[in-house]
């Protein structure tokens, strides 16, 4: 077995650990998104975090994002495990993730999820 190298050909696949693959994927998503970001009066900012502390009573289904308000920001904030843990494919992980993402600002623009959605339908 080889690894990706400088003398590597182009067609050895890079590899990459899973939080790394994950931000790319969200970054990614946040590019497609950015007219909105520079439209929009309120400012946003994503944040990619492991996992909620939760409390040891929870009992509820781990929540995948939460919207943070500070002040004048509000942080949207990505849980990994917890998304990437119900997913059982990459494209199963990054449907869920536009999906996370969408509905997050539209809640903080008082947007439909689907006048923010840049894909065609």
């Amino acid at each position: 077995m080889a690894l990706p190298g400088p003398l590597s050909p182009r067609s050895v696949p890079v590899h990459r650990a899973p939080r790394e693959s994950f931000d790319l994927l969200v970054r990614d998503i946040l590019g497609a998104l950015e007219p909105h970001f520079s439209a929009e009066p309120d400012h946003v900012e994503i944040v990619v975090e492991e996992a909620p502390l939760l409390p040891a009573e929870w009992s509820d289904d781990v929540p995948l994002s939460i919207v943070a308000v500070d002040g004048e920001t509000h942080r949207v904030l990505l849980f990994r495990i917890p998304i990437t843990q119900r997913c059982a494919t990459t494209d199963d992980l990054e449907e869920l993730v536009w999906s996370v993402v969408l509905d997050r600002l539209a809640e903080v623009w008082h947007l439909s999820p689907d006048d923010l959605d840049p894909r065609p339908r």
